[in-house]
């Protein structure tokens, strides 16, 4: 752990500078560049509160604020594990010519997305102000839920980038689990309105405890301390089963990429 820490160090100028390249390339040749990261959440919000808003069942005037707090963290977790999962293989020029740490390339990748997704947080708190919902003391607290979707995405990029490399379809496998995370993950539904014999279904997700902590926060509710307890396992499980695969497998890249 010494030696990573101390490795990490080194090259932490360069990890700071490839993440920077990420977030210019992301809007490299585009008219609306970083307003595009505040526009999407709205025009996807604004389709989903329109397609969904009676599937709850009870007037809510906040259910696009429902609906955004969990559309942004999905689109992060979404967004920032696809393009880890393709860090290694799309700089394998740059592996095969100069000595850099390989965990350096996902690791930027997830840091991008996630900078990205902080700045269009704005929109979020934009629509509280629109939709009347009160900000508490308790907003402080989802730092906690978003340094745990941080966290999962770490891992869960590491495993990804490492998978990518020795079997090509895992790009394909990996989008068909995304659709099913998305729509396990109560983005735009109640998970209440779902009987008790199908709940382990979002035990299983990953994401959908993190996103009901979130909401919490948003709406002024305390944290819930199960979803709080099965989150953290699932964020340090990851991170760990990804460190550990990685560097396992990272001196075989080079004949694979």
């Amino acid at each position: 752990m010494d030696r990573v820490l101390k490795n990490f160090k080194k090259y932490r100028y360069l990890l700071f500078e490839l993440t920077k390249k990420n977030i210019k390339l992301k809007y490299r040749r585009s008219y609306l560049g970083i307003l595009w990261t505040l526009l999407e959440p709205i025009l996807t919000t604004f389709v989903l509160t329109v397609v969904f808003i009676n599937i709850r069942g009870k007037k809510d005037h906040a259910f696009p604020v429902y609906i955004l707090t969990g559309r942004l963290l999905y689109s992060f977790f979404s967004q920032a594990t696809k393009q880890a999962m393709k860090s290694i293989r799309s700089n394998s020029s740059m592996i095969k010519k100069v000595y850099v740490p390989k965990y350096i390339y996902p690791v930027s990748d997830v840091l991008s997305n996630f900078i990205i997704f902080l700045i269009s947080t704005v929109v979020l708190f934009g629509a509280m102000i629109v939709f009347k919902v009160q900000p508490t003391k308790y907003i402080l607290y989802s730092i906690i839920p978003l340094l745990q979707l941080l966290v999962l995405s770490l891992g869960m990029g590491l495993i990804l980038a490492t998978l990518a490399v020795f079997f090509r379809d895992m790009e394909y496998l990996w989008g068909v689990a995304l659709m099913l995370i998305m729509y396990t993950a109560a983005i735009f539904y109640d998970a209440g309105i779902v009987s008790d014999e199908w709940k382990w279904i979002f035990n299983a997700n990953p994401i959908f405890h993190i996103i009901l902590n979130f909401r919490n926060c948003v709406y002024g509710h305390p944290l819930d301390m199960n979803a709080l307890l099965i989150s953290s396992g699932y964020s340090i499980i990851s991170l760990v089963a990804g460190i550990v695969l990685f560097y396992k497998k990272q001196d075989k890249f080079i004949l694979n990429i």
